[in-house]
């Protein structure tokens, strides 16, 4: 099977699942909703996403253990929903607009970087320096991070935070070192040296805007 495989089923699930926890403890209060919209729609969109422009790293086949593992890793994201329905969490409306900013800014990044990836890569190769990636050497990770950062805001809980950190710390920091070791660009050093490897490098925007005035 390929990864992507686990991963979607993981994502078409996770709608339903919240939907059928809000059934089973009959919580349907305002913030099991909205977290059913933000993190529900998510998952349909990563569907679309998939068919419109597929992320090539995830259509590595792998064998059918590995691809139960990985579903079963990726479940520890409903925590979140989970705490959430079943303990019948509240939250007050500036938590929920901030968890919704968040979540929207990360959307943006995730899903419009991995836009801007394809169809790059699918009419020239080469290192891509503009756009989401003219700052940032990461902005779908940091969308992705953004996002479930959102969601363990909403649950208020620990352990959602945890499990991010774990993805964090296991898989996005090293695909990303690793990304930049097996760069064979002439101008990644240049790149490198005006971008960050997650968060945006904004102090050379700065720079960049005043020698632009001066000049």
């Amino acid at each position: 099977m390929k990864i992507k495989h686990a991963i979607n089923w993981h994502k078409f699930l996770t709608f339903l699942i919240i939907l059928g926890l809000m059934a089973f403890y009959n919580n349907f209060t305002p913030l099991a909703w909205i977290y059913l919209a933000l993190h529900g729609t998510y998952g349909l969109m990563w569907l679309i996403k998939d068919r419109l422009y597929p992320d090539q790293q995830w259509e590595k086949e792998i064998p059918l253990a590995m691809g139960i593992f990985t579903f079963i890793v990726l479940g520890l994201y409903w925590a979140a929903p989970f705490i959430i329905v079943s303990g019948k969490v509240t939250a007050a409306a500036p938590l929920i607009s901030a968890a919704i900013a968040i979540n929207i800014m990360g959307v943006f990044l995730h899903y419009g970087s991995d836009a801007q990836k394809y169809f790059t890569l699918k009419y020239r190769e080469g290192l891509i320096t503009e756009g989401f990636f003219s700052r940032s050497r990461n902005p779908n990770y940091l969308g992705e991070i953004l996002i479930y950062l959102s969601f363990a805001l909403l649950a208020q809980h620990w352990l959602p935070f945890l499990i991010l950190g774990g993805f964090i710390a296991g898989v996005f920091i090293p695909n990303m070192l690793k990304k930049d070791l097996l760069s064979r660009y002439p101008e990644f050093d240049a790149y490198k040296a005006k971008s960050g490897l997650l968060l945006p490098k904004l102090i050379n925007s700065r720079l960049d805007a005043r020698q632009s005035t001066q000049t």
